[in-house]
């Protein structure tokens, strides 16, 4: 109890200081930087509950990012740029991305290991490759602009609004994970087999989270193409499931605060480096030092940062309860004794 106090306490700091931020800095850069974080941080989450909590691996992920944010982009150019036709674009986004997972999730996750993660790439290459050819829709690698709700086009508006589905998502995960159905996920992880041979349908399990990360990823996909107002096929390329693959081992996996630092770090990392390319010539090839940055990470941080801490923790305390029942001195044994 006394940990959970403290974490609450930590994640409230936190949200308050991300509340006040906007009336502390106006510094326009960084409203947009924050506001990209939060949004990584909730695709990062979606991608941690397939790898941190079911084991999964998959190479297709940036396929119900580019569906919320294609479906946004699309309503809102086709339709109207009001309020509820963004609030219909992300629940009409999410539900088409619940279904492709759920399809993608039948067919694939009865393979094992590298199998299902090269045939999720394969179905994220054949929706990049319509969402190339179908350019009476999509406009193809072009892209097409498009206007956002008026409400929305006050950045720190914009910031608040995503700060606030960050937390949502944030608090519905938490509780997904911590139910019942999360405790099976994390034994699947640990040992499928024994999983299923105590009477659990695994394929059930984990098509479940399959589902919940694509509407999770969609959502991220559709605050994205809005903070762009902007929306082409690298919506689904294989960088954006890259960015969302490393975000969670930087951070650490099967954590939920370690995506959220670990989109952070990078977006941060990429501001700072594409920043100092335009200053300092030595940067001007910026994606060096960014793998760099990500092999520096790797190994100090085997665990991701999360990882690392707690097991620095872990440590501390095991170290300090040794100390603890260490036995006393033998001239205070004697003098206790006597």
């Amino acid at each position: 109890m006394k940990k959970l106090s403290w974490q609450y306490l930590c994640f409230f700091l936190i949200l308050v200081f991300l509340i006040l931020f906007p009336f502390i800095n106006d510094s326009r850069t960084l409203i947009i930087l924050l506001t990209q974080i939060f949004i990584f941080g909730i695709l990062a989450m979606s991608y941690d509950i397939l790898l941190g909590y079911t084991g999964i691996v998959s190479f297709g992920h940036a396929m119900f990012f580019g569906i919320g944010a294609y479906t946004t982009a699309v309503m809102l150019k086709q339709m109207d740029t009001s309020i509820a036709i963004f609030i219909l674009s992300i629940v009409v986004g999410m539900l088409i991305a619940g279904f492709i997972s759920f399809l993608v999730g039948l067919l694939t996750l009865r393979l094992k290991s590298h199998f299902f993660a090269m045939l999720t790439l394969a179905f994220s290459g054949l929706f990049l490759v319509v969402a190339e050819k179908w350019r009476s829709i999509t406009y193809g690698n072009d892209g097409f602009t498009f206007r956002a709700p008026e409400i929305f086009k006050d950045r720190i508006t914009f910031y608040f609004f995503v700060l606030t589905c960050l937390v949502l998502i944030f608090v519905a995960l938490y509780r997904f994970v911590n139910s019942p159905t999360g405790r099976i996920l994390i034994a699947v992880r640990e040992n499928e087999q024994r999983t299923r041979s105590l009477g659990y349908n695994t394929l059930h399990y984990k098509v479940i989270a399959s589902v919940v990360a694509g509407v999770v990823a969609s959502l991220a996909g559709s605050l994205y193409s809005l903070s762009l107002r902007f929306v082409n096929t690298s919506v689904m390329t294989m960088d954006i499931t890259l960015d969302a693959l490393l975000m969670t081992i930087i951070g650490g996996v099967g954590t939920l605060v370690g995506p959220l630092l670990g989109a952070a770090v990078i977006e941060y990392a990429q501001h700072t480096l594409s920043g100092l390319a335009r200053d300092y010539p030595i940067f001007e090839r910026w994606i060096i030092f960014f793998g760099i940055l990500y092999i520096l990470a790797v190994i100090f941080f085997p665990k991701g940062i999360i990882g690392s801490i707690r097991m620095l923790l872990w440590k501390w305390r095991f170290k300090l309860n040794e100390r603890k029942k260490a036995p006393t001195s033998l001239p205070q044994e004697k003098e206790r004794f006597e």
